[in-house]
């Protein structure tokens, strides 16, 4: 099993920074690509940033230019560095990644895609 801890959220006046960290434990040979989501009360969660095992990143349009995505793959942690925060940016914000585990059982690696985390809250308000 992988586990994923986000943090990082807050509240911050329009035009602010935050930096959202998460991190992922649990018995991983690999994390390739991982992902931030976000979403708010009555909508579908959105694709925010994805950022793949060999560093390429790609942005959902309302995001670009104001946000970099970030990944440390020897801590097995994702960042999300949010400048120019809009309050249109007020969600709760999760992450999730795709891994390369062993099963202690077969012996045999497993790929898989992490549940859902408790995600972290990113309030944007004066």
């Amino acid at each position: 099993q992988v586990q994923l801890v986000e943090s990082g959220g807050g509240l911050v006046q329009p035009g602010g920074s935050l930096r959202l960290s998460c991190a992922a434990s649990g018995n991983i040979i690999r994390i390739d690509t991982m992902r931030w989501y976000r979403q708010t009360p009555g909508k579908e969660r959105e694709l925010v940033a994805s950022v793949s095992n060999g560093g390429s990143t790609d942005y959902v349009d309302s995001v670009k230019g104001r946000f970099t995505i970030s990944k440390d793959n020897a801590k097995h942690t994702v960042y999300l560095q949010m400048n120019g925060l809009k309050p249109e940016d007020t969600a709760h914000y999760y992450c999730n990644a795709d891994y390369l585990t062993m099963n202690p059982e077969s012996q045999v690696m497993v790929a898989g895609r992490t549940n859902w985390g408790q995600g972290t809250q990113v309030t944007v308000s004066s």
